[in-house]
């Protein structure tokens, strides 16, 4: 079994990380840079090291990284999600060096990582895929008749991209000459490789996504899936596992789709195979995530299965404990990303010290994060700071607790998206399960809430009189 690990990122995934080694006995090390000394991560880890005091670069130098891991007795390397963990170059390195990479080979990452190899591989794998482009496209006069061809609205698309960015729609050959050279900017800048395809744009789609396992023995399972379509330009705000939105009959459709697709990558490890489904209800693979998904949460709470955990027994070389047959889900699950963010101010960051918080809890609660009470939130990461995860049996009583969970939970002194959660689980189209990806920007009016005022020091200073009186 794997010793010790050390985790290559920050921030709710690695505490999530440190917490599934301690309960397997493996020893963490953190790493950071200057601006996260106080974090949870570098508390909570049983070693932690400075990467120096640059925000981002420390975390993104993987030469640096797997050197620390040899030096202080790694035996295995954990990416989390984000920064370098589809980055094949990091597992190469790893493999290099004697680490064991807790994810898949690095060319299988790149592969994947590649969208328009991706697509090949489903092709011919028989996975349906949307139509586009067969090779990256060569200029704006190829992009124009290709459009033309498979007809308008159309997507500009990253080659290496993630995440969201690097995607433009474009509704007429105005808006594509216009986005072409924006879409391939954006790729450089992003992604430092200057390639872009094109798909069809499946209008109003729901996203489904697959999550899976895969073991060095030839092995591969899912663990059913999860509806992500409560979105805002491609991030994800809100998701839910099992998804309301399936058949039985569909849910084991895409479940040995999401297997295929991973069977003929060479696949081992976690990682989400993502579907769209159109309007009338056909899917389409749109990407394979080659790490751990940050609503990975859900999964768990509807199947028992502790994703990390089984990522680092695969990393050991062990076999899958389960059998597809073994898998089952119970009730429904829900992920709320409780961003620093204002969303009635075009949801812009709002970084700075947490003057009060107050985890959520209770039967069928989970809360995954990294922020406490005076913790000040830096302002060079993304702006996720915790996790509220609610289970039920039922989809009716799952909103009424992830209504009453929003209400429990507390976080003074910095904006965040825990109002705009409660509206949506107010909204009548959400609660009958019935939605897509154009959700968010089909209901404006959600962002029309009054904020949750923190009572002021004399207002907590007279509450405390008033039970102190009546011995309370």
């Amino acid at each position: 079994m794997i010793k010790k690990v050390l985790i290559a990122n920050r921030g709710e995934i690695a505490v999530r990380i440190v917490r599934a080694c301690s309960e397997l006995g493996i020893k963490s090390v953190a790493i950071y840079a200057e601006p996260d000394r106080h974090s949870l991560h570098v508390k909570k880890a049983d070693e932690a090291y400075n990467l120096g005091p640059d925000s981002i670069a420390g975390y993104l130098n993987a030469h640096r990284i797997v050197n620390l891991a040899v030096a202080t007795g790694c035996d295995a390397l954990h990416p989390g999600y984000g920064f370098l963990s589809e980055n094949p170059l990091l597992a190469k390195i790893c493999k290099s060096r004697n680490i064991k990479f807790i994810g898949p080979e690095a060319d299988v990452i790149r592969h994947m990582g590649h969208k328009i190899e991706a697509r090949r591989s489903m092709i011919e794998a028989g996975v349906p895929v949307v139509p586009g482009s067969d090779e990256n496209l060569q200029g704006i006069d190829e992009a124009v008749t290709l459009a033309d061809q498979i007809g308008y609205p159309v997507m500009l698309k990253a080659t290496s991209g993630g995440g969201g960015r690097g995607i433009r729609r474009c509704n007429t050959v105005e808006e594509l000459r216009k986005n072409y050279d924006r879409v391939l900017s954006e790729a450089t800048k992003a992604f430092g490789v200057a390639d872009i395809f094109m798909e069809k744009c499946v209008d109003n789609p729901r996203h489904i996504e697959v999550q899976i396992l895969a073991d060095e023995h030839g092995n591969a399972i899912h663990l059913f899936e999860r509806d992500c379509s409560i979105q805002r330009r491609h991030q994800k705000l809100i998701e839910i596992a099992p998804s309301p939105q399936l058949s039985p009959e569909q849910r084991n459709y895409i479940g040995e789709l999401a297997v295929r697709a991973t069977k003929a990558a060479g696949y081992t490890n976690a990682g989400t195979v993502e579907f769209l489904m159109d309007e009338d209800e056909q899917f389409y693979f749109m990407e394979m995530n080659t790490r751990l998904q940050v609503e990975h949460t859900i999964t768990e709470q509807i199947t028992g299965i502790d994703i990390v955990k089984e990522q680092i027994r695969i990393a050991a070389g062990l076999p899958l404990y389960y059998q597809q047959g073994d898998i089952e889900h119970n009730g429904y699950a829900m992920e709320f990303r409780i961003n620093a963010e204002d969303p009635q101010n075009d949801f812009l960051p709002s970084f700075g010290r947490i003057t009060r918080y107050f985890a959520a809890g209770g039967p069928g609660v989970r809360t995954d994060g990294a922020i406490y009470t005076g913790y000040q939130i830096p302002p060079y990461y993304d702006s996720m700071c915790a996790k509220l995860i609610v289970w039920a049996r039922e989809w009716d009583e799952l909103l009424c607790r992830g209504h009453r969970a929003l209400n429990d939970i507390v976080v003074y002194g910095v904006k965040t998206t825990i109002p705009y959660h409660l509206e949506i689980l107010k909204n009548p189209q959400f609660r009958s399960a019935v939605f897509d990806t154009s959700f968010v920007e089909e209901h404006p009016e959600l962002l029309n809430y009054s904020i949750r005022r923190p009572p002021s020091r004399m207002a907590a200073v007279i509450a405390a009189a008033v039970a102190a009186h009546m011995g309370l």
